[in-house]
Parts: C-alpha cells; structure tokens; sequence
C-alpha cells in the first residue's frame, strides 16, 4: 500500500471520528498541501528515516515555519503508528528525525498608552460591536470563545461568564459559515469572574439587543471570525495604533494581570491553560517594565 492510500483511510476512519470537524479538515489540508506532494507515492514499508529526514529537509529549505515543520512530522507520526498497531509495516522512523529548532515566538500586547487609546474610543462611539474588543480586553477570552458568547452565558448578578463553546469559520454552500463548537480544549470549559465595571455596559447592550449572541453580527448567526478581525483591523487603523492581532488583546490582559499582582495559578484557570507553567513561559518575559519597577522598588533599601 502506497502512503497516499493509507493517509486518506486512516484520516477518514480513525481520525473524523475521534476529533473536531475542525481539527479533522485541518489535518486534511496540512496531508494534501505537505506532505502527499513529497512522499504520497511511496509504499510504507519505503519510509525509511533516509525518506521522512529528507521530506523535513525539504520543508525547511522552502522557508516553512519551524512550528509547521513539527506539525507536519506530529502527524506523519501519527498515522505510521498506527499503521504499526495494524500491523501494515514493521516500524516507523519518526523518532530518529532531526527536527528544527523552535523559536520561543514573542507575544505582542498592547502598551498601557494604546491600550488607553482603544478603550477611550469604545466607550465613547458605544457600539455593542465595539465592545468585544474591551470585553476581551478585560477577561483574556479568545476571539472564538466572545463570538460565541450568548446572553445566557453571562450572569450579571454574580458577574460571571460561562465559556462552553466556542466558534469558527467554515467553508458552507453559500460561502464562509459560522460554525459553533466545543472549546479549544478540556480546560477551555470555564467560569470567568468579570470585573464589576463591565456589568453597567453590558446591561444596557442586553436591553437594547436584537440578537442572542452578545456580539452581534448582520444575521441572527453574529459576527463571524474573520469578519471581526478585519472590523478589529480597521479600527486600529483609525485610530493610529500599530496592527496587532486580535489574540494581542489576550495577551495584554495577562500582562496587565500579572502586573497587578494577580498570581500565575488563578491567572491560568481564568485563561483556560493546562497549568501554570504554560502561563509562567508565556508571559514571564513580556513584563520588563513591571520587572524593572520592581528592581527600583528592592534598590530603594540601599538609600537606608
């Protein structure tokens, strides 16, 4: 059996029912862009460690990611070991595989001065399309996760916010399609507390809203991914802030948090990673400033 063959079978009956829609079309694009060009022709007992090192050799000598490059090997793994389990081949060789080096990739938040900027004018236009971007900005939560945020998902009472789904853009019939989802992991199902100066906002949004979803959108579906992110471009522009990403509001809320003195362990259950060593790597090294205060603060004893 060719590995074109066995890649198509095993992504169709052992991985489409094990994961995600999303996760499952991914995989697809990544075996049919990636990795079938390069070695789909080859029978599996062929794809020897000479074979796969030469396949990541040739990724890197095109430029790709080094991020995409262990993408790629992860699931190259993936379906030899099965096919080992299966008996369809003696061995598989991933594992002799000399992989690029990942670079830890700097996360960008935005400063204290923009971050001013941004929140001044949503409060002042008073938009409820504007106001994910400050929802987001004070709770951490991810672009998938505030457009799928419905009315019932928030209690204002106790000033909480359920996150128990998630959403994405999908290719449909008729163009892109919001599609409503699980979250990004196990520990993305979580409870939010919100700080209390959000509620007023959101009180008056929920009595003027057309939509059950809490951002809404030009149909009942709300805003889709893609859609907002430009909307999010589009107001950084106007406003003279350098382009970041939608996530940079994420990371800004985590730096700003450890910067208040939130502890890493409460900051990580509110962003829904694994562990609290995720958080620490992430962003230990994105407070210089709060790091630099601090010094100044300890060298101050030496005046006394």
């Amino acid at each position: 059996m060719v590995y074109k063959q066995w890649c198509s079978e095993w992504l169709n009956c052992y991985v489409k029912p094990q994961v995600k829609e999303r996760t499952y079309a991914k995989y697809c694009q990544l075996a049919k862009k990636h990795i079938l060009p390069e070695i789909g022709e080859y029978r599996l007992c062929e794809l020897s460690t000479t074979v796969l090192q030469q396949f990541v050799n040739n990724m890197q000598e095109k430029g790709y990611a080094s991020t995409t490059i262990h993408g790629l090997i992860s699931l190259l793994k993936l379906s030899l070991v099965k096919a080992v389990e299966l008996n369809l081949v003696d061995k598989e060789y991933s594992m002799y595989l000399s992989r690029p080096k990942t670079l830890t990739k700097r996360v960008e938040c935005f400063s204290i001065y923009e971050q001013r900027k941004i929140e001044n004018f949503i409060v002042f236009i008073d938009k409820p399309k504007y106001f994910g971007v400050l929802l987001s900005l004070y709770t951490g939560i991810r672009l998938g996760e505030l457009l799928a945020l419905e009315w019932n998902d928030l209690d204002m009472r106790k000033c909480i916010i359920k996150v128990s789904k998630s959403c994405h853009d999908s290719w449909g019939d008729d163009g892109y399609i919001k599609v409503i989802d699980t979250p990004k992991t196990h520990n993305s199902h979580r409870i939010i507390p919100m700080p209390k100066q959000l509620v007023p906002y959101l009180k008056i949004m929920r009595r003027n809203a057309t939509s059950k979803y809490v951002i809404p959108g030009r149909t009942n579906y709300g805003s889709g991914i893609r859609t907002y992110q430009r909307f999010f471009e589009k107001m950084l522009s106007d406003l003279g802030v350098a382009h970041k990403g939608f996530h940079s509001l994420r990371h800004t809320f985590a730096t700003r948090a450890l910067e208040c003195g939130m502890d890493v362990k409460t900051l990580s259950e509110i962003l829904g990673h694994a562990n609290p060593t995720i958080t620490l790597n992430r962003y230990a090294h994105s407070m210089f400033d709060h790091k630099t205060s601090m010094m100044n603060r300890v060298g101050k004893l030496l005046r006394r």
